[in-house]
């Protein structure tokens, strides 16, 4: 039979039209289509000259170690529980004695008004509005008395590198305490500094340098040159030395022989908790629990430091095993969605740092970037939770997420030997 057409009615029409009322501004429309935290990596990229980009995207070396890191959470294979109410689900825990609404921190990062000029005002502003403890990088472009003022109802960590000069290192901690930072963060894995192969081809200095190179990067990047030379001068807000390349700085300022004993010296300075950040081995983990240290990371610094260094998500449930419940463990390093964030709480860790995810979002937007990074990972998170079957953190287990790599798969049985 022959189909007959007709003309369509407008009450059927009607339902079929969806016209969305303008946003404004360009930046709302940009970080309203942006899906995933690829998504802002790319207008990131585009809005962020190459050398501001390649300083978060980068990594030491040949990037192995970074590349190692997110393959591993690509191989983790979910294994879900089906016909469990998960109406509601409790993504929130206490992380280290800060509250958290997701089980994750932002990592500290530096130079971070490089990235955008509002810098790390922003990134602890929108911590606080999402309920997610931040903490401040020794290497910061804004005080800590600064950033407490932008936020003050947020919760705040402060990472320490320790430096040559301990007078000065501990002068700075004793003014993190007395603007209500309650964490320490010390990072340990920066005997000196990585070589990052892009820097060096970029020719990053900080503050960027008026190169022939970063002149003409102008002309592809106007508004943020605009910002950077008319807000406040792009500096560390707790070095006096700085010019040069990171590397210089580094290898300048950080303190290759630091030991244990150096650490049981902050435990003594710092009133409140402490974590360990860059531990890599279960006997290194051991050491620093013994010492009654509240926490520690399992991070390989994002693959800035040691390339090849060893992949985090695989030696976690090594390091929980270790320590055996006398410190929180937590986890960073290639964690790009949060599903990669429910794998590593499923297989130990209290929670993540994140470090480019939301540096990304930053770049991308300013502090409504960090905003819709934030809102990304939660949504993925909490999808992730009720996909799997669970309706709270502690629900998770190894079982529902399965790390499939090499390290953690029984060993081969040679063949039998023909006689």
């Amino acid at each position: 039979m022959e189909t007959r057409r007709r003309r369509p009615r407008w009450s059927e029409l009607r339902p079929l039209v969806r016209i969305q009322p303008p946003r404004l501004g360009s930046s709302a429309r940009r970080l309203a289509g942006a899906a995933t935290i690829g998504d802002l990596r790319d207008l990131a990229q585009r809005r962020t000259p190459r050398s501001v980009f390649d300083y978060v995207d980068g990594a030491a070396e040949q990037e192995i170690s970074l590349r190692r890191a997110r393959e591993a959470f690509a191989s983790v294979e979910f294994r879900p529980r089906v016909l469990r109410d998960v109406s509601l689900v409790e993504a929130g825990r206490t992380i280290v004695g800060s509250p958290s609404s997701l089980p994750l921190v932002l990592a500290p990062t530096g130079f971070t008004r490089m990235m955008h000029h509002a810098g790390e005002r922003a990134v602890a502003r929108a911590a606080a509005r999402a309920g997610i403890p931040y903490a401040l990088s020794t290497m910061g472009t804004v005080s800590v008395e600064d950033v407490a003022a932008a936020a003050p109802r947020s919760q705040l960590w402060f990472q320490l590198y320790l430096w040559k000069d301990r007078a000065a290192s501990l002068d700075l901690i004793q003014r993190a305490a007395a603007s209500g930072y309650s964490t320490l963060v010390l990072t340990v894995d920066t005997a000196v500094a990585g070589r990052r192969l892009r820097d060096v081809r970029n020719g990053l200095t900080i503050p960027p340098a008026l190169s022939v190179r970063t002149l003409a990067d102008m002309s592809l990047h106007p508004a943020w040159w605009f910002n950077l030379l008319t807000t406040e001068p792009l500096e560390f807000a707790s070095l006096r030395d700085s010019g040069g390349t990171v590397a210089d700085l580094v290898d300048r300022m950080f303190d290759p022989s630091a030991s244990i004993a150096d650490l049981a010296w902050i435990r003594e300075q710092w009133p409140g908790r402490v974590v360990v950040k860059g531990i890599q081995d279960p006997d290194d983990a051991v050491a620093v629990a013994d010492l009654g240290i509240d926490g520690i990371v399992v991070s390989n610094h994002g693959g800035r430091q040691l390339d090849r260094s060893v992949t985090p998500l695989e030696v976690l449930p090594e390091v929980v095993a270790a320590v055996a419940g006398r410190t929180e463990v937590l986890l960073d390093t290639g964690i790009t969605d949060g599903a990669d964030i429910v794998a590593a709480v499923a297989n130990g860790a209290s929670g993540c740092l994140v470090g480019r995810a939301y540096l990304y979002g930053l770049m991308a937007g300013g502090e409504a970037g960090v905003d819709r990074a934030l809102a990304i990972l939660r949504d993925q998170v909490t999808r992730t939770m009720r996909l799997l079957g669970v309706s709270s953190l502690d629900e998770l287990t190894p079982e529902h997420a399965v790390i499939r790599t090499a390290r953690h798969q029984p060993a081969a049985h040679p063949p039998p030997q023909t006689p």
